[in-house]
């Protein structure tokens, strides 16, 4: 019996299946984000996929994007935007009186959570704010 045949099916079946959805398979911590630059690396294995194998390769674009794992992390605005989005991040259970004087030492101006135009809502990650935000001001008329 030869020994190649297996050998060839079982690399041909493994390489179909790592780039059928390689950004999600390598940078699972990225799954979530909404948008921002393109890894061009993750982009370049989904394309590779494309040319040897049509089908595996939409997939893995479809799956990546889905996910949100094709986007380089921290890079959901647009190059030169200063969209005024800070992450603050706490190690302890927050409560409205935190969450003030976290953000009056973040941005040196107390902030009234209590007003009318403050939204307050929990989100699970950092593209969910992102999103939120995003949502938010394409809702509201400038």
């Amino acid at each position: 019996m030869n020994i190649k045949q297996p050998l060839k099916a079982i690399a041909a079946i493994a390489l179909i299946g790592h780039l059928s959805a390689c950004g999600t398979l390598l940078y699972p911590e990225r799954k979530g984000q909404v948008s921002g630059r393109i890894d061009t690396g993750v982009a370049a294995l989904n394309g590779i996929g494309l040319l040897f194998f049509l089908v595996p390769g939409v997939i893995a674009f479809a799956v990546d994007f889905n996910n949100g794992t094709i986007y380089l992390p921290n890079t959901g605005s647009v190059e030169g935007e200063d969209d005024g989005m800070r992450v603050v991040r706490s190690d302890e259970p927050l409560d409205m009186q935190k969450v003030r004087l976290l953000v009056a030492a973040e941005t040196g101006q107390d902030v009234d959570l209590d007003s009318a135009e403050t939204r307050n809502m929990r989100v699970t990650n950092e593209a969910a704010v992102a999103h939120e935000l995003k949502q938010q001001r394409t809702a509201t008329p400038n």
